[in-house]
């Protein structure tokens, strides 16, 4: 059965919504917020203090909240998604404009004239936001890193590394088995192992001038193959092939082959799917000027191509190649430009990957710790500082909510909505304080008596120069904050209505009536 819930009901269920969720998370801002502990079905109760983790995990028994809450929780994912950090400082901002708009509501003004107001100051925000970003220093880079993981060894490792490899999508955060926590670097372009049979592997292989064929379709026969069979034993070359997959015998065979030492070949299985796997097919034919082998196309010794060196493990294969080749320089210059042109992020995240295995490679952190639930707590952490510094690019602004509060007391309270962004962009600031138990008042008057000159260092505990402060944050992570939670709480405050479907326990037989 269906309910609609309005006025006063769906305000009050709003309220409880927001008061949960927000409410819970903005403990956990700035460099000295809380922890939460939560519990999980599958693994131990870990421990975290990443906003949006939490958020995922905050639920109601009552469906009135529990589905305002899920409509909620995207601001947060959002903010995630696109710059993968900000995110309580998302909800912080949801919280306060959504409950300021709500007392205008109430008051009578009219929720889609609110949203309109909110719509044009958030974006005249945004844009004095984007106009005090200056370009990142390596001291930049390693302040942005070690305030997203709350933790400087931690900011200093992945600055580090990640400078170094010079390129989004370079580097992967990984879990380690070990305790010690240690960084791999991968130079070649690498592809995800995946082999025909296990037996192909027992352990780390490297072939020096080994030949590759890429065959876009089933090995079905070994007479598919045995033209370049012929001429790899005739050569006495180590050979890579790629396919789609291969027939149970033609696996069988190849491995006879090797174990008589008459070649010495591994069969891999193609990595990724649709476009995906057809740009990185287009990859390696460039790096080993190997020609692909079409469903209609007969296999001959034409499609063969041929690189510096390939290393296999059971976790990656590594291709090294000339990377001064004009043909790669050409073909890189492709993908850069397609990269440029990219406006969906999943996709920019696969050329970025891309273009970093095309030039300086790739590194891999392998974080270790003593106990699972230390370890996956640990990671997090590694990659909110990757993803921060991954959106420095664009400049970054000073932090702990300082740029926020200087555009609040500069702003002019045209409309309602102005004023609501007005005391709404304090809040980050206030909360960053209130979690540390420093007295606001104290911080802000001097920080306003200095014109904005000074700005607090919450973890050291000082005040620091804002043009040389430590203190910074990227802009679009700032920027993204503002947009999402602006842009959650609009629609809320214009929902006039809630339908859930309401639980109705089946109608019972009394017996004793009956009889």
């Amino acid at each position: 059965m269906k309910r609609v819930i309005m006025n006063e009901e769906l305000y009050n269920c709003c309220e409880e919504a927001i008061d949960l969720l927000c409410g819970t998370v903005k403990k956990t801002l700035g460099p000295r917020g809380s922890n939460a502990i939560i519990d999980h079905s599958l693994f131990s109760p870990f421990i975290t203090n990443d906003g949006v983790t939490i958020a995922k995990n905050i639920e109601s028994e009552d469906e009135r909240v529990n589905t305002i809450l899920t409509l909620a929780k995207e601001a947060s994912i959002k903010t995630d998604e696109e710059v993968g950090d900000g995110t309580t400082t998302t909800l912080v901002l949801l919280e306060s404009i959504f409950k300021n708009g709500l007392e205008k509501i109430k008051s009578g003004k009219n929720p889609h004239r609110l949203k309109k107001e909110l719509d044009e100051g958030t974006k005249e925000i945004i844009a004095k936001i984007k106009e005090e970003a200056r370009i990142p220093s390596e001291e930049d880079y390693f302040r942005v890193a070690s305030i997203a993981a709350s933790d400087e060894e931690i900011g200093h490792l992945v600055s580090s590394v990640y400078l170094k490899l010079n390129s989004k999508g370079s580097l992967k955060i990984e879990e380690s088995r070990e305790k010690e926590t240690y960084v791999k670097y991968v130079n070649g372009y690498t592809l995800d192992t995946i082999l025909s049979s296990p037996y192909f592997l027992k352990e780390e292989i490297t072939y020096n001038n080994p030949y590759v064929l890429i065959i876009n379709k089933d090995i079905k026969e070994i007479e598919e193959i045995s033209e370049v069979i012929n001429f790899l034993i005739d050569k006495k070359s180590p050979s890579i092939i790629l396919a789609q997959d291969y027939n149970e015998e033609v696996i069988n065979q190849i491995l006879s082959l090797n174990f008589n030492k008459i070649t010495n070949v591994t069969l891999l299985k193609m990595p990724e799917y649709g476009t995906h796997q057809i740009d990185i097919l287009n990859d390696i034919e460039v790096i080993t000027d190997a020609k692909i082998v079409k469903i209609t196309d007969e296999i001959t010794l034409s499609n063969l191509g041929k690189c510096n060196k390939v290393v296999i493990n059971k976790e990656y294969v590594n291709i090294f190649y000339d990377k001064e080749s004009k043909k790669v320089e050409r073909h890189l210059a492709k993908i850069k430009k397609r990269s440029i042109e990219e406006k969906d992020s999943y996709e920019l995240d696969f050329l970025n990957e891309r273009i970093a295995k095309l030039t300086n490679g790739r590194g891999i952190i392998y974080v270790g710790a003593s106990t699972t639930t230390e370890a996956r707590e640990k990671k997090m952490r590694f990659d909110d500082a990757l993803y921060a510094l991954e959106n420095t690019s664009d400049g970054v602004v000073p932090g702990s909510g300082i740029i926020l509060l200087r555009i609040s007391d500069e702003m002019q309270i045209e409309t309602d909505g102005y004023e609501i962004l007005k005391k709404s962009l304090e809040k980050p600031f206030y909360q960053i304080l209130e979690n540390v138990g420093i007295e606001r008042e104290e911080v802000y008057s001097k920080i306003k008596e200095s014109n904005y000159e000074l700005i607090y260092n919450v973890l050291d505990e000082k005040y620091e120069s804002v043009t040389k402060t430590s203190v910074v944050d990227p802009v679009s992570v700032v920027t993204s904050a503002l947009e999402n939670a602006s842009s959650i709480a609009s629609m809320l405050l214009t929902t006039t209505c809630l339908i859930i479907n309401e639980f109705q326990e089946p109608n019972k037989i009394n017996i004793n009536s009956e009889l």
